[in-house]
């Protein structure tokens, strides 16, 4: 782990991998340092900003620090199981099928029979990066990223799955619908989705749930 200021109030931690940063974000959920304002992970980072006046660099490096022991580690109780209904017909179904070397119905088995889990949110209001479908969903990101993707736009990148919040531009490949509402600024909290949070996506024929 490597631990660089963020600003005064703020420190980043740095780790190997996605497991390694989840870990130390659980362990810091469960025993937030002294002062701690917020918590957020990333792909490989966790960021804790905290109170100057509740608390110093050195106590939050220390907890960063007793985070990474195995001891500290616990997965916890699973969160909250959210179920999406999707319409598996995005332009880029077939090429994932030729990537992963399933066929489409194989694509939409395996998607829609994990368990995902929102590993951290980014990139857009509402935009959640879900972990969990395992090295056979894995693909790149499109060589050309399209100039428009609708709200809504479920879509596979790396080793993640996610869903469009909103319009705009995007490279993920992009294999089915749902018309969940993702971000609503008159909700609380606004995000449907948020670390920790599991899905599962839910095939609806063409013409169901989905617009």
């Amino acid at each position: 782990m490597i631990v660089l200021p963020a600003g005064g109030r703020a420190l980043l931690a740095e780790f190997d991998d996605l497991d390694e940063a989840l870990s130390a974000y659980r362990a810091l959920l469960a025993a937030p340092p002294r002062g701690a304002i917020d918590i957020v992970p990333a792909a490989r980072t966790v960021l804790v900003s905290f109170d100057p006046g509740a608390t110093d660099e050195w106590a939050v490096r220390q907890a960063l620090v007793a985070a990474q022991q195995p001891a500290s580690v616990s997965a916890g109780d699973p969160g909250p199981l959210v179920e999406l209904p999707v319409i598996y017909d995005g332009a880029d179904l077939a090429e994932v099928a030729r990537l992963t070397g399933l066929s489409v119905d194989g694509v939409v088995e395996a998607h829609g029979s994990a368990v995902w889990t929102v590993a951290f949110c980014g990139f857009a209001p509402g935009f959640a990066y879900l972990a969990g479908g395992g090295d056979r969903l894995a693909v790149p990101r499109r060589a050309t990223p399209r100039t428009h993707v609708p709200a809504g736009a479920v879509g596979l990148a790396g080793g993640f799955s996610g869903v469009y919040p909103r319009e705009s531009p995007g490279g993920w490949q992009l294999i089915g619908r749902t018309d969940a509402v993702l971000w609503d600024a008159g909700r609380m909290p606004p995000a449907l989705l948020s670390p920790g949070t599991r899905v599962r996506f839910v095939p609806e024929p063409p013409g169901g749930a989905a617009p």
